[in-house]
């Protein structure tokens, strides 16, 4: 039994390392952040509010209905001073209480807009409101996207680098050892067995280094996905691959999110200014209303006539009409103040156009400089791998010191970690120019 429990604590054991690893593609990096972010859940629940602000604008063009009721005690009825003639005695005057201690009304009342301009205007604008709303999302959606792509590839090209250092580091053992059995033969000198030890300590030394980044740089990654930070993350080799882009010659930066986001915000703008001028215009409305209206000496409520509490409907309908006529120039003065943030909006859109076309000059500079470098350093990468090899024979056969092989081994590894951030750098700018041109969505597809 005990043998039993052992084996199925194992094998849960090995399915929890299992599962702690996930192997990430950039794809599945994106969908998880767009599905994880705060950020992309909030834009999504601006959506859904934005649903009801336009059923909130809806609701004050369609009948509002309230009930009423109130109870009124009075202590002292007020007297009231009448002149006689009314009841037969001119020139006589009459003090008269009128009304009843207490006095209960029930009723309903409707107010319906008939024509009101800000209400028409105000639905307008909450739908466009929402359709705002839904391009910010596509922008909150995008700029997730291009942090979590920026910070995948940042992972990746720390770990090429470790991979790099770890190859180094293992043949620079290797020539330690090799050495070291050359120093018990007399074949080298001490000295040249401490610089080689000497740069195993420093190799392990910027090995502690690169993971030390390496592990910032996941945690950076992972809030940006919106993983917890205790997940353990694998990155697949083929997402680094290097091919080329084709750059197109000239974006539509009118369907760029960010402009479109401008131009929609441009829209709210001239609706607001047009609820302003709504208040030139008249409001009419219909209202109506009936009450049931109790008076007694006493508490009127469940009592009748037969105890001198008398119960009494009214009800009345009327059209209410509103025209402005002067409101101290206050209404002109809020028309242009819309007027002057159009304005400024319309600027920040020119000005948008214009970082928009720098961005996809900069992308498409940094792309073609970006291959033109991968060239050259995958050409270093060759020739420091020849001289590395040739400069080793020539060390094994004492034809060359030692500070030729370091060297030569310093310069394969520099080669190497060049080449890794050429490819970086080309990453990051085929992510600038997705960007720029408006396709950064397709890296979840």
């Amino acid at each position: 039994m005990k043998k039993f429990l052992s084996i199925s604590l194992l094998c849960l054991v090995c399915v929890a390392n299992a599962q702690e690893i996930k192997q990430l593609s950039l794809k599945e990096a994106v969908t998880y952040a767009l599905e994880n972010k705060a950020d992309a859940q909030k834009s999504k629940l601006a959506i859904e509010n934005s649903e009801y602000q336009i059923q909130e604008v809806r609701s004050r063009a369609l009948p509002q209905i309230t009930g009423n009721g109130s109870l009124v005690y009075n202590p002292i009825l007020q007297t009231n001073v009448i002149d006689g003639s009314s009841f037969g005695q001119p020139g006589t005057i009459i003090q008269a209480t009128l009304g009843q201690k207490w006095n209960s009304v029930f009723g309903v009342s409707l107010n319906q807009t008939i024509f009101d301009q800000s209400v028409f205007t105000g639905l307008k604008a909450a739908k466009t409101t929402r359709e705002f709303y839904q391009i910010n999302n596509l922008l909150t959606q995008e700029q997730v996207i291009e942090k979590v792509a920026n910070s995948y590839y940042r992972v990746y090209l720390q770990r090429l680098n470790l991979q790099v250092l770890d190859s180094t580091l293992a043949n620079t053992i290797k020539a330690k050892n090799i050495i070291e059995g050359q120093l018990q033969n007399g074949l080298a000198k001490k000295i040249d067995l401490d610089r080689i030890i000497v740069k195993i300590s420093n190799l392990e030394t910027q090995r502690l280094q690169i993971n030390n980044a390496l592990q910032l740089q996941e945690n950076t990654l992972k809030f940006f996905m919106g993983m917890p930070i205790t997940a353990q993350i694998e990155i697949p080799e083929i997402e680094f691959e290097f091919r080329p882009r084709e750059v197109v010659s000239s974006p539509d930066t009118e369907n760029r999110t960010e402009y479109l986001l401008l131009k929609k915000q441009e829209q709210l703008l001239t609706y607001q200014k047009m609820a302003v001028k709504a208040e030139y215009y008249p409001t009419l409305s219909l209202t109506g209303g009936y009450n049931y209206l109790g008076q007694g000496p006493d508490l009127p409520w469940f009592k009748k006539p037969e105890d001198n509490v008398y119960w009494s409907d009214f009800s009345s309908i009327a059209l209410s009409l509103k025209i402005p006529i002067f409101a101290g120039f206050g209404t002109r003065s809020k028309v242009r103040q819309a007027d002057i943030d159009l304005k400024i909006l319309q600027e920040d859109i020119k000005d948008t156009q214009l970082a928009l076309d720098l961005d996809y000059e900069n992308a498409r500079t940094q792309i073609n400089n970006s291959v033109a470098t991968i060239d050259n350093q995958n050409e270093n990468v060759r020739l420091a791998q020849a001289v590395l090899d040739n400069t080793r024979n020539n060390y094994v056969q004492g034809l060359a010191p030692l500070t030729d092989l370091l060297d030569a081994e310093n310069a394969l590894t520099e080669a190497r970690n060049n080449f890794n951030t050429a490819i970086l750098q080309y990453k990051l700018a085929e992510i600038l120019l997705l960007k720029a041109i408006g396709e950064l969505r397709t890296l979840t597809n």
